[in-house]
């Protein structure tokens, strides 16, 4: 007992020495907490309504502008990534890549950081499969990345 209470102190304190490390030297859009200007639509209990599209070629495809979704909710996510199109309304598929990027967040749980989300999203007719990275912990205001379209 004595060895896990050891390890576990030491891989927490591993991580969120690593949090900050990686949270200096990062750009403060990252992790800023909450922004949201704008109220969230439901298009239905699986997807949200975007109506807005991003004009920053770096939103959501840079781990230092990644979408932020907020509530700590993985189903969250999958409600952005869900109303989502390809450019010319072609129905996307992703696949969760896995979590990246520590970073520091007033919402985040150990130490006051979080990981970020990496999604692998592609459609029938495109060659290449894309990064869209997503924050669960903070909440911004939800556009559509450039390059895809959305649900209506």
């Amino acid at each position: 007992m004595n060895k896990f209470l050891i390890l576990s102190v030491f891989l927490i304190t591993v991580s969120c020495s690593n949090s900050k490390k990686a949270a200096s030297g990062t750009s403060s859009n990252k992790g800023s907490g909450d922004t949201r200007t704008t109220k969230v639509v439901m298009l239905d209990d699986e997807t949200y309504l975007l109506t807005e599209q991003s004009d920053d070629k770096s939103y959501g495809f840079e781990q230092s502008n990644p979408v932020k979704v907020g509530e700590r909710s993985p189903q969250n996510e999958r409600r952005f990534l869900n109303a989502l199109l390809g450019p010319n309304g072609e129905t996307i598929k992703y696949f969760r890549a896995g979590s990246c990027c520590p970073f520091k967040t007033p919402n985040g749980t150990i130490g006051g950081g979080g990981l970020l989300d990496r999604y692998r999203v592609f459609w029938d007719g495109n060659k290449d499969t894309l990064n869209i990275y997503i924050n669960m912990y903070d909440k911004g205001d939800l556009k559509i990345p450039v390059g895809f379209t959305a649900k209506k």
